[in-house]
């Protein structure tokens, strides 16, 4: 079933309010995905000459051991903060010399994002479990997607939550299922798109990231979804700009949007908006099929 949520702000003034605003959003899901629960948080972007990743392993792990090592290798200071199961890296280089030397050097860590402002966790476990160890209300930005999961088709584990990102800074979160996730995944693959899950989520994400790195925009991309995926669905979408929402043709997963002067969001239910400040003042409306919804900078 699961439950999606997704909010931009408008007034930066709210930016230091974001994790608190996201959370209450994320609980109110709760019952439609119990299994487990996961965000992409914009926020702090780094320097070109940077780049943020996000890693995860399951269990204790030598972070300040990786952090020193990481220093001698580029000879700069790293910054790492720990997120319970996760850690963001801020490394003086660009994201493939990163990614190839953790490939090399710390294989047992998974990447789950990259970029220049999106960060990713993700976990097993209850919503209201997931805000808690991650500390989320403490957490600020400037837009966030939100999504709990009820495994259909997939195990439930921490590599199999959403959201998946296979892009730069480019994330999705999604309700419903692809038919046709398991050619498309073996077409990707022979594109060097990287897809590590059997998660059909994963391949949306793989496919929007394959048709920008082609040269299409994110609208283009998302209007020749339409007729590449195959299914139902409601995507959410997270860029370094602000975020997008597409649903299938025949639109039966449940989607609401709501906006005022001070913000943009998006849920499976409105119960989570409702949450929001000044939500009995918005604009509310149900998403029409087949149609592109961007906002951002």
């Amino acid at each position: 079933m699961c439950g999606i949520v997704g909010i931009y702000l408008k007034n930066e003034n709210l930016n230091p309010k974001l994790g608190s605003l996201l959370a209450s959003m994320l609980m109110e899901m709760s019952d439609r995905g119990p299994d487990s629960a996961g965000i992409a948080l914009y926020r702090d972007p780094v320097a070109d000459s940077s780049c943020k990743l996000t890693l995860h392993v399951a269990g204790s792990y030598d972070w300040d051991g990786l952090r020193n090592e990481m220093t001698t290798e580029f000879k700069a200071e790293i910054k790492l903060d720990v997120h319970a199961s996760h850690a963001v890296v801020i490394a003086p280089a660009d994201v493939a010399t990163v990614q190839d030397w953790l490939r090399r050097q710390r294989p047992g860590l998974r990447v789950m994002s990259a970029g220049s402002s999106i960060e990713i966790y993700k976990e097993k476990g209850l919503p209201r479990a997931f805000v808690k160890q991650f500390k989320l209300a403490e957490l600020n930005g400037t837009h966030a997607l939100g999504h709990t999961r009820m495994a259909t088709e997939s195990a439930v584990t921490t590599e199999h939550s959403h959201p998946f990102s296979t892009g730069m800074d480019l994330c999705l979160v999604h309700n419903g299922s692809l038919s046709n996730h398991n050619r498309l995944r073996r077409q990707l693959r022979d594109e060097g798109v990287d897809i590590q899950t059997d998660n059909d989520s994963e391949v949306a994400a793989g496919y929007l990231m394959w048709r920008l790195r082609e040269g299409d925009t994110l609208e283009a991309a998302l209007e020749r979804a339409l007729t590449d995926l195959d299914g139902f669905y409601t995507f959410a979408i997270g860029t370094k700009d602000g975020f997008a929402v597409l649903r299938d043709p025949i639109a039966c997963k449940p989607a609401v949007m709501a906006e005022t002067d001070e913000w943009v969001a998006m849920s499976s239910e409105f119960r989570a908006i409702a949450q929001l400040p000044g939500a009995d003042h918005a604009t509310i409306w149900e998403p029409s099929p087949a149609t592109v919804y961007t906002w951002g900078h």
